[in-house]
């Protein structure tokens, strides 16, 4: 097939024009027959103009592109389909079985030339069968309608690479007292001295242990172990007092919950 015909269908017109400017680079006997913006138009540009090729986004108004080669593949009309899609990664697999090829947003060259290279192969094959199984594209379908898995949680930090005058320092978690944030870095307070982290507080929370490490203050998280009581001072406020170091520190009114029972 010396010329043979496409039809793009994305509802981004942006993504549309650099699709075509990459196509036309890669492929300069492909031609563009036709654009759609949506699913619905794109199947009755299809019926209209009968493409050899058919770049299909995924996510589009009114007919999403797995629906839509679904339902070419039952009609027994399928062009060749290429998905392109901005899913994770997630989903390759069953791509794989469910067109001829796909690409992930942002379509590179190098990637948008081995498409190309398959669909040249395809479409000078003499076989006639449907390049889409109606079966692949409903497996597909059920596959990305379920809910991602839950990414493993990442395990607790357990070590520290902080600033220590002209040093850095490498600190077991264990030996952390407790860390305060401190203008553009934290800071870490072992049993004897201080240290500085870039690490902004909040980031450091999320990679702490709950159980063993407490935040009593927006500016502050102590280490649990490292608490040896609470008290109300003068003004009313709940402090905690600490095991290795002489200074105390207030919880303010957010956090005070977890020391009720204390």
């Amino acid at each position: 097939m010396d010329h043979p015909r496409a039809l793009l269908a994305d509802d981004e017109p942006h993504l549309l024009d650099y699709l075509q400017t990459q196509l036309a680079a890669a492929w300069p006997q492909l031609r563009i027959v036709g654009k759609a913006g949506n699913g619905i138009e794109a199947l009755r540009l299809i019926d209209e103009l009968a493409p050899d090729v058919v770049f299909l986004d995924i996510q589009m108004p009114g007919l999403n592109g797995l629906a839509l080669a679904e339902r070419l593949a039952t009609d027994g009309k399928a062009p060749h389909i290429v998905f392109v899609t901005a899913h994770h990664e997630y989903a390759v697999d069953a791509f794989e079985h469910a067109a001829l090829d796909y690409l992930l947003k942002p379509t590179t060259p190098e990637r948008l030339a081995k498409t190309v290279a398959k669909l040249q192969l395809a479409l000078r094959a003499a076989a006639s069968a449907p390049a889409v199984p109606p079966e692949a594209l409903r497996a597909l379908l059920q596959q990305l309608a379920a809910p991602l898995p839950a990414a493993p949680a990442a395990a607790p930090l357990q070590w520290i690479r902080a600033a220590h005058g002209d040093e850095t320092r490498l600190i077991a978690i264990d030996e952390v007292i407790y860390f305060q944030s401190n203008d553009k870095y934290t800071s870490v307070f072992l049993q004897e001295g201080e240290c500085l982290i870039r690490t902004p507080l909040s980031k450091l929370r999320e990679q702490l242990d709950e159980a063993r490490f407490w935040q009593i203050h927006r500016s502050v998280i102590v280490a649990a172990k490292s608490v040896a009581g609470t008290h109300t001072d003068f003004r009313g406020r709940l402090v905690v007092k600490l095991k290795e170091r002489r200074e105390q520190l207030t919880v303010s009114r957010n956090y005070a919950e977890q020391f009720k029972q204390m």
